[in-house]
């Protein structure tokens, strides 16, 4: 059941699954997903692995608050406007203000610290926990992401940044639009080693749609990843036990970014996956809780 929170401000829903008394695990979506992405059985399983397992929208999805600015653009027709102009783009909110809304969570919650997991975005928005607030984790899993601003990842490129603002951009859908674009993206940078059934992604797609799919939220994502900065020198610093995952198979995150972060944190764990890419499937669910139950058990003692 949904619980509303204030937390930095704003209101998250957020999901407390599993032992009331188990280790906390935060788990943090990416771009323009919600809670009902996470497939079932990575929850359940956590859960079995006697982890408090939290889930949250993140702002501007799901049930959590939307979070417009004035002046700021939300539709994609005013973001590419300005881009096609060249002008600078002023965001609403960045990756460090999502990274806050984490920690807020957490003192919503009365934890102290907690275990975390982040995906894609939300691999960025922990990675800015780690090096903003160490002192509020127990562990940290960086999942399918990058540590240097994912508009470029090979240097500083306005036409990279661009180019991935333009693709990420979201545009009103009905249902079944939405759950074309679903199905869609499995195929372009789904797992292939850990295939999701259409059936299964059009039912997870509905789930999530009836539980609010807002285009002008995704695209204020967007902007927050489009100024995200270098992660690079803070993570040399890092004295935290972290755990990085990769699929060999990633096709919008090349595994050889998931490596950077790995090398730019010390004494971190790297391990690439054969067969994902950059989505978790159920299939791929277990292999996760596994390698994350596993790091904890090692490194959290």
């Amino acid at each position: 059941m949904v619980e509303m929170v204030k937390a930095n401000g704003i209101a998250l829903a957020v999901y407390d699954h599993g032992p009331k008394d188990g280790a906390p695990l935060i788990l943090i979506r990416g771009q323009g997903s919600q809670s009902a992405h996470w497939p079932d059985v990575l929850i359940r399983k956590f859960c079995e692995a006697g982890f408090r397992t939290i889930t949250f929208d993140n702002r501007d999805t799901g049930q959590s608050q939307r979070c417009p600015k004035d002046g700021s653009p939300s539709s994609a027709d005013e973001i590419l406007r300005l881009i096609e102009a060249g002008g600078a783009i002023d965001p609403p909110y960045r990756i460090s203000d999502m990274a806050d809304d984490v920690v807020g969570l957490m003192d919503a919650l009365g934890l102290e610290k907690a275990h975390m997991m982040g995906i894609s975005m939300g691999g960025a928005i922990l990675q800015t926990i780690v090096t903003e607030n160490p002192e509020r984790l127990l562990t940290a899993t960086i999942v399918m992401t990058a540590c240097r601003p994912l508009t470029a990842p090979d240097g500083d490129n306005p036409r990279a940044a661009n180019a991935l603002a333009k693709s990420l951009l979201a545009y009103p859908q009905t249902l079944q639009e939405y759950q074309d674009a679903q199905v869609l993206e499995h195929q372009l940078w789904g797992s292939p080693g850990y295939p999701m059934p259409e059936s299964d992604i059009r039912q997870m797609a509905e789930l999530a749609y009836g539980r609010c799919i807002d285009p002008e939220g995704r695209n204020r994502q967007v902007l927050a990843l489009a100024v995200s900065q270098d992660r690079r020198p803070a993570l040399r610093e890092v004295d935290l036990p972290c755990l990085v995952l990769h699929g060999r198979d990633d096709t919008l995150v090349p595994v050889a970014l998931g490596e950077e972060i790995a090398a730019n944190i010390p004494h971190s764990e790297f391990h690439a996956i054969d067969g994902m890419g950059h989505i978790i499937t159920p299939a791929l669910a277990p292999v996760i809780v596994d390698l994350v139950a596993g790091f904890v058990r090692r490194r959290a003692s």
